[in-house]
């Protein structure tokens, strides 16, 4: 299916009533946590983009997590930036795994790395430290690592 970035936002605004911005051949698309999986359908059914690029999180510090995720149309050669935040405090969100399986690793690696815990997801475990890892979340702002003293 091909389709042209300004067609894409259309759709995306018809279909859930947010507004999209489109620089160049980039779609991007912030939706409230509860609309996280609407947001994925329309992406993979309405919109074609069936290869899973990437997902991360960014912690905003007192403003919580917001996760992040690319995925695209390689027929048409656009992509789509979907975003979503957390709110303070808040590390649940739906799991996208069900659409496209290439979101497996990357939100364990998400739930690894920041403590992002993606409902529904259905092996989330560790994937890059280990299963004794003591505590915290590494690439948050607020990790200490208690065994690490900085040279100052």
């Amino acid at each position: 299916m091909k389709i042209a970035p300004d067609v894409a936002a259309t759709r995306i605004q018809e279909q859930l009533g947010v507004t999209p911005t489109v620089a160049g051949a980039l779609v991007t698309v912030e939706v409230p946590v509860d609309r996280w999986q609407a947001l994925g359908h329309v992406a993979k059914d309405a919109l074609g983009c069936l290869y899973f690029n990437w997902l991360s999180a960014i912690d905003w510090k007192d403003q919580g997590l917001e996760v992040v995720c690319r995925v695209e149309n390689l027929a048409s050669g656009v992509a789509l930036m979907l975003r979503t935040r957390l709110g303070a405090g808040a590390t649940h969100c739906p799991t996208l795994t069900d659409l496209w399986k290439g979101a497996n690793w990357m939100e364990r690696e998400c739930f690894d790395m920041f403590g992002v815990v993606f409902d529904g997801h259905p092996d989330l475990r560790r994937i890059l430290l280990g299963q004794d890892w003591p505590a915290g979340y590494p690439l948050r702002k607020d990790f200490v690592d208690a065994e690490y003293v900085p040279y100052r």
